[in-house]
């Protein structure tokens, strides 16, 4: 069954957004240091390189927790008394009151939920890491090391006797904030032989992949872009593509080379596979096509490659 949150209309977003200037600086400053989501100056790499510098430091066994839907069964009334814990101006707080009513529509009729914040407003991932706070402070309190950003957060331990204690806060926790832990989801891991995802990364040992999941979307993406038929002057399908390829470089730039010289080689088969066609030859761009059509060609056509800016990369981080 499709449900639909509705749509806010441009004054909704407006009083939201000044409700987000007012209440973020509130707060921003209770919120814990390991907490990245959907804040100023924080973002998905400082998470990332925080769970590399764990791993690094030995804490190799790792709680990889999932809350089940939890922008949808965050409980409202305690949401709005940890708002007024901050804020007593009965004004703001009937303004987010009202907001938490919004309602969703099912087919034709509409309907208010009894849970949740409406995910896409402006206002849902302050909310989402306001009910989330205590989680935080009560992990780093009992010792452990949390990354959190959002609803997507992994506690790293350097014995399999830490985790499980640190599983043990998070589940107590969980049930007496009226949400739900994903039950095949939620795991305990040994980071360095069974590996665990986190923020569209694989971590596995040494190596840094991207996601199984991430990795697909990224070639899905650029096989729209190479496909035999295309019929555009092969500097403009360059074009096209290395945008895409910069902005996903730009994210998963902390990955093995590896997955950047194997990408790099599989993108430019494509490009082959349709020079070939144009030539009307049958099958993959292949043997002699990598003479014909080396790889310094398509670099003078504008590609984007991969590898080399990982190349780049590295050096100015050793430099």
């Amino acid at each position: 069954m499709q449900l639909d949150v509705i749509v806010p209309t441009v004054r909704d977003r407006v009083v939201q957004t000044a409700l987000l200037h007012v209440m973020e600086p509130i707060f921003d400053v209770t919120f814990s240091h390991h907490s990245y989501g959907f804040r100023h100056g924080r973002g998905c790499h400082h998470a990332l390189e925080r769970v590399e510098q764990m791993l690094e430091a030995g804490n190799v066994y790792v709680v990889d927790a999932d809350l089940k839907s939890y922008f949808d069964t965050i409980s409202k009334s305690r949401l709005m008394a940890l708002v007024a814990e901050q804020i007593s101006d009965r004004r703001i707080l009937r303004l987010v009151e009202q907001f938490l009513e919004q309602g969703v529509m099912d087919g034709l009729r509409e309907w208010t939920p009894e849970t949740g914040t409406p995910q896409g407003a402006v206002l849902s991932p302050l909310l989402a890491n306001i009910y989330l706070n205590s989680l935080d402070h009560l992990l780093e309190d009992a010792g452990f090391a949390l990354v959190r950003y959002a609803d997507d957060f992994v506690i790293l331990c350097p014995t399999r006797e830490d985790a499980q204690r640190a599983l043990a806060l998070v589940q107590g926790w969980v049930a007496e904030n009226e949400l739900t832990l994903h039950p095949t989801k939620t795991k305990i891991v040994d980071a360095r032989t069974e590996g665990f995802d986190f923020l569209g990364y694989h971590f596995r040992g040494a190596l840094r992949l991207p996601r199984p999941k991430s990795l697909q979307k990224f070639k899905e993406t650029v096989r729209h872009h190479t496909k035999r038929t295309n019929g555009q002057d092969l500097f403009c399908i360059c074009a096209r593509l290395s945008s895409q390829l910069r902005g996903w470089y730009t994210y998963f730039r902390h990955c093995h080379w590896r997955v950047f010289r194997d990408l790099d080689g599989w993108i430019r088969g494509r490009l082959r596979s349709i020079l070939r066609k144009r030539r009307k030859r049958r099958g993959r761009g292949r043997g002699a096509d990598h003479q014909r059509w080396p790889n310094a060609y398509f670099d003078e056509h504008g590609l984007y490659r991969l590898n080399a800016a990982h190349t780049r990369f590295v050096q100015s981080t050793r430099g």
